[in-house]
């Protein structure tokens, strides 16, 4: 395999980990990022925490996706990050405006 079909494997691999995530996004209620993932969860729970004398962060996530392109299942049960770095915790809006269902035709 040259370097060059190495680059576009991955190149395809990141293209359809952002379809995946351009799919489910609207199932979540959180976008959330860590220096190491990027997660998509329906629960958060952010604690900050510190032992002798440094301050560390605690995330629990749960019904979470996981933006990670080796990972062979990226829907997680429960996800558990504890980091010194800065965790970002946004919360998603949901439309308005819901495209109702196309009617079914001959009924």
């Amino acid at each position: 395999m040259s370097a060059e079909d190495l680059e576009n494997y991955e190149t395809e691999m990141e293209l359809q980990l952002y379809r995946e995530y351009r799919d489910v996004v609207g199932l979540f209620a959180y976008v959330v990022e860590t220096e190491r993932r990027f997660y998509l969860a329906n629960q958060v729970d952010l604690q900050v925490r510190t032992a002798d004398g440094e301050t560390y962060f605690e995330l629990r996530l749960a019904d979470a996706w996981v933006w990670d392109v080796y990972r062979p299942a990226r829907f997680v049960k429960n996800v558990r990050v504890v980091t010194f770095k800065d965790v970002n915790v946004e919360e998603l809006s949901k439309s308005e405006i819901e495209v109702p269902e196309p009617p079914l035709r001959g009924r």
